[in-house]
Order: structure tokens, then sequence, then C-alpha cells
């Protein structure tokens, strides 16, 4: 399965938890795992808070922190060396397992695109097990 998404900024972080729990939904898998992965360079998945809008925008500076724009050797090539080193920080992927039928996720958590690079299309697979 895959879905697509637009993002509006440069960094972003959009939550998709509704998107993939309605898949799993669809799938009527009552048992599993439910792996969601990006396939892009400069862009990444990860499980967050998803209550607190300010824990996105804390992440995101953050990353900023660690891996600052405009300083990298690639950035000579195309000018998003950061994007490169973030995505790599947080990794394509994530697992979650599937219980009765949903996401087996904590209370405050949700699955987060995060976006290093944008505005883009991306495609985000989802591969359920």
């Amino acid at each position: 399965m895959e879905l697509k998404i637009k993002t509006k900024k440069r960094e972003e972080i959009v939550d998709i938890t509704i998107q993939i729990e309605n898949l799993v939904k669809k799938s009527k898998l009552k048992e599993g795992l439910c792996l969601v992965y990006v396939p892009h360079a400069t862009a990444a998945i990860t499980i967050n808070e998803n209550y607190d809008p300010a824990v996105c925008e804390d992440f995101l500076e953050a990353l900023r922190k660690i891996a600052p724009k405009g300083i990298w050797k690639h950035d000579k090539i195309d000018g998003n060396g950061d994007a490169h080193i973030k995505a790599a920080i947080i990794g394509p992927s994530e697992v979650i397992p599937i219980k009765n039928s949903k996401l087996a996720l904590g209370r405050w958590q949700g699955i987060m695109f995060c976006e290093f690079d944008g505005p883009r299309e991306r495609r985000i697979i989802i591969n359920l097990k």
C-alpha cells in the first residue's frame, strides 16, 4: 500500500496516524505488524506525541541545532546537506504492532512523517503482515 503526501514547508512534521489506522482497519488484519517506510533520503518517519503541537516544533528545533543549514560539504551540490543528516538520524521507517485490528500505539503516540527538504510530494509505503 502507498500513501502520497504533499508537504507545504521546507521542514515540517505531519501526523499520518489516521491514514495508517484507516489502512489497518480496511485490511481486516487482527494481529501483526505495520511497517511505515519512506523511500526518500531527506524525509523520515518517527513516533512521537501527537497531542501537543509544540512537541513537533521542539523536535524540529532540536534537529536544527544538531544539523544546521548551510555548513555541509553536500550543500555545494544542492543546498540540502542538513536535510540528509536529519533524515539519517531519525530513519526512514517504524514498525508498529497490530493488536485487535488496531495500531498498538500509546495514548499520546502518533506516527509522524518528517519533511526536511520540502515542499514536495512524497510517497509513504505501508506493509501489513
